[in-house]
């Protein structure tokens, strides 16, 4: 089984760590990629770009604030093209070294489209056919642009577009309150353009707890001109000077004028041209690779995972899926079962969440205990002069395990790892209570609300159980 030959389409995460761990392996592998540099759209034109313009826009806003402390900075400086060029130096750093692996790992690397010929062949232009053993699809998704939008220029961007902050717009227009729309319009409005966001649902962030996004959008609210919900975008048109759109909602039609918009509604695979007619690869109605838990799909040759699989766009998701795959074609062990994949939006204040949340609870009748711990009682809140957050845990109140977390906050990215451990492991709740957590840090949090549940809170007052 090592010594078969894999073919992988697609150098994002999930197919540079597919490459990487089949190699490791003892696989002979050949990656295709249409870029010239590997990363894909997570390190090239999204993860890694969006998330270096979104500390700069956190810088700006510590600043402002620090005012209200006794420190006075002056308004900043900005200079976009030097923000660009930090930003094109953090991406091509990791480019480098993802070229640097891939060489010391003995991998074919081709740059080009791949196309499949048959199962067992892909054949590249000006590079020719190549066979394999085996191959594996992760050629990712692309942002989805409405037809009638799309012949309006480059005014009209994708998150693509957006990032390569072209200039700073004075009047911006964002459609879509997901986490891609909220992101971008923090990082614009952090730079100065005054941002309108607009969403057809009755909230930001569909699907997830409306505790959380309520304190996320109350400080939206301050940071951005403002937030239309059950509101649609009909006609644009260029007027020249700028973008007229329609904005549709409450009964009522208003018109908005605008330097550019961003369209943020959603992605879809990367499947058409691929030349999965000419093997037995099934699609879904929307353009989705139909494969089992281990990434196979209805041919036996072919496997695939990441964005063209479906399921959560997440980097991450695609690199564990990459690793999954390749245990089961190397015939090594992988826990089964569904991952648990933790989310992020990285906006100001940040919401994570992973696990069962308790709107997946309510919808499928579960009974659950809460517990909530609010981060003004938080001492590493209160230092930061952000207690504009809480921490949050969804626990089966038969057996006290924890099922699932929810935290908003100023970097919560980087505590909800704990809280997927804890679910893994199928911690209780006195586990996590009894697990010291240093003082004063916002990991705490995660403790005092599994004290909370308890009714055993330092810093909240809650009847003991």
């Amino acid at each position: 089984m090592s010594e078969q030959n894999l073919l992988i389409i697609g150098g994002g995460p999930g197919g540079y760590t597919a490459a990487f761990m089949a190699a490791d392996r003892g696989m002979q592998v050949t990656l295709i990629d249409a870029e010239d540099q590997l990363g894909g759209v997570c390190l090239l034109r999204g993860c890694i770009p969006s998330k270096t313009l979104l500390h700069l826009a956190k810088l700006i806003s510590e600043v402002k604030h620090a005012g209200e402390w006794g420190l006075n900075f002056g308004e900043p400086d900005i200079d976009p093209n030097r923000i660009r060029d930090w930003k094109n130096k953090v991406t091509g750093n990791l480019t480098g070294g993802l070229a640097q692996l891939c060489k010391q790992r003995g991998i074919q690397r081709i740059q080009g489209r791949g196309i499949f010929r048959d199962s067992r062949s892909v054949y590249v232009e000006d590079q020719g056919y190549f066979p394999c053993d085996k191959a594996l699809i992760a050629v990712g998704s692309r942002p989805i642009i409405p037809k009638a939008w799309a012949g309006l220029g480059s005014r009209v961007m994708d998150s693509t577009g957006a990032l390569e902050l072209e200039d700073i717009p004075e009047r911006l227009l964002v459609i879509g309150g997901g986490y891609i729309g909220l992101e971008m319009g923090t990082v614009y409005a952090a730079l100065g353009s005054r941002v309108t966001v607009v969403e057809m649902t009755d909230g930001l962030l569909t699907g997830v707890d409306r505790d959380l996004v309520r304190i996320l959008q109350a400080r939206l609210k301050k940071t951005f001109e403002s937030i239309h919900l059950n509101t649609r975008v009909g006609a644009i048109e260029d007027t020249g000077a700028g973008l007229k759109a329609m904005l549709e909602g409450a009964g009522e039609t208003q018109s908005a004028e605008f330097d550019r918009i961003l369209v943020s509604v959603g992605r879809q695979p990367n499947t058409s041209g691929l030349g999965l007619e000419n093997t037995q690869v099934k699609l879904d109605d929307r353009g989705f690779v139909q494969a089992d838990d281990n990434g196979q799909t209805a041919d036996p040759a072919i496997f695939a995972i990441g964005d063209v699989v479906g399921g959560a766009m997440l980097a991450h998701k695609a690199s564990h899926e990459a690793k999954r795959t390749i245990d089961h074609l190397t015939g090594n062990a992988h826990n089964s079962g569904s991952p648990l994949i933790p989310a992020v939006v990285f906006t100001d204040p940040e919401i994570a969440w992973c696990g069962l949340s308790e709107t997946q609870a309510k919808e499928q009748g579960i009974e659950i205990a809460i517990a909530k711990f609010p981060w003004g009682a938080s001492g590493r809140a209160g230092t930061l002069g952000r207690n504009d957050g809480a921490t949050k845990l969804i626990i089966d109140p038969q057996t006290d395990r924890i099922l699932g977390a929810g935290l908003v906050g100023t970097g919560v990215g980087d505590l909800i790892s704990e809280a997927a451990l804890a679910i893994q492991l199928k911690a209780t709740a006195k586990d996590l209570a009894e697990t010291v957590h240093p003082h004063p840090t916002l990991s705490e949090t995660l403790m005092e609300a599994a004290e909370m549940y308890l009714g055993r809170s330092t810093h909240q007052y809650k009847k003991p159980r």
